[in-house]
């Protein structure tokens, strides 16, 4: 089963991507890393805490799935009024063609208050600041197809599979070898053809 192609940023784990901006004294500070799922999210934003302990506040938000779900999303003001810095850079991620975001804003109060207004235009500046120069790069949809092959066509089929970046996910062996193969979907139809080929049309590609 294959899924929707979308662009995620384009860092490894561990890595982000930082922006900072001086608001009427306040510093703002942005972080920006990639989630593929919620636990990924929050390790990030307690890292984030943990990094700058001395901040104001840490406030956070993330949507760790395709660009614009609500599955997997969450948000915090952390301290500052509420609904003015949580849920305003959460709308600002969903609008971002950009899926598996998280994003923490480090705020250093600076003795002049912002405003409820202020703040949310604050926070939503930091989050689109740091989108602008984000590193993004496409997420690879990858597809399962099922083929049975004969024994005979075993070992040149396995030497097949590197050259379009597959591997086989489970095997069984019964009269023929069936294989249950996963490969990037764009090299789906290449592989193939160049499966059917090799077998001279004996293998049996189904798709799952």
């Amino acid at each position: 089963m294959s899924t929707t192609s979308y662009n995620v940023p384009d860092l490894a784990s561990g890595q982000c991507h930082e922006t900072s901006l001086l608001i009427k004294r306040s510093r703002f500070l942005t972080h920006i890393a990639r989630a593929e799922s919620m636990d990924e999210a929050r390790t990030f934003v307690e890292a984030m805490r943990q990094r700058h302990s001395d901040a104001t506040h840490n406030c956070w938000a993330f949507v760790a799935g395709p660009p614009g779900s609500t599955a997997r999303i969450g948000a915090s003001d952390d301290g500052e009024p509420h609904g003015t810095a949580g849920r305003p850079m959460l709308t600002v991620l969903l609008h971002a063609d950009v899926g598996e975001l998280c994003c923490v804003v480090t705020r250093w109060f600076g003795g002049i208050k912002l405003g409820t207004g202020g703040l949310v235009r604050a926070y939503q500046d930091c989050v689109a600041q740091c989108l602008e120069t984000l590193p993004v790069c496409p997420k690879v949809a990858f597809v399962q197809l099922m083929c049975e092959i004969a024994y005979a066509d075993n070992d040149r089929v396995r030497r097949l599979l590197p050259q379009h970046g597959a591997r086989v996910v489970e095997d069984s062996y019964t009269s023929s070898i069936t294989m249950t193969i996963e490969l990037p979907e764009p090299n789906k139809e290449a592989f193939c053809a160049a499966l059917t080929d090799l077998t001279n049309g004996t293998a049996e590609i189904l798709a799952l």
